[in-house]
């Protein structure tokens, strides 16, 4: 039996890319590629281990997790940090056709 998780990108908004939440809560963002779901994890890592590559600051290690609507083991990696609206822009521009693919997953299974 193949044990391993179906990597998915991660988004964690700090400072003005996270105004519309509680300011102590500070969490880790994806969406399943099983489902489609939307999910999120608390954050484990430091900021300061984030290391800058591909125009970002990303965890490349990631973190596991499961999806709580369909229960499936996942890898959310990288994780990408995100600290004001131009870098999220510019990260939905980079990564606009995989998150897209993870939208549409479900319909075509």
């Amino acid at each position: 039996m193949d044990r391993r998780n179906v990597e998915t990108v991660g988004v964690r908004r700090t400072g003005w890319a996270a105004l519309d939440r509680d300011p102590q809560r500070d969490t880790v963002e994806y969406i399943c590629p099983h489902c489609g779901a939307q999910g999120q994890k608390n954050a484990r890592r430091e900021r300061a281990q984030y290391h800058f590559t591909d125009g970002f600051l990303q965890d490349l290690q990631g973190e596991a997790t499961h999806c709580r609507a369909c229960n499936n083991s996942l890898r959310v990696a990288p994780v990408v940090l995100l600290h004001d609206q131009d870098e999220t822009r510019r990260f939905e521009a980079v990564f606009s056709e995989e998150l897209a693919g993870r939208r549409r997953r479900p319909e075509a299974a």
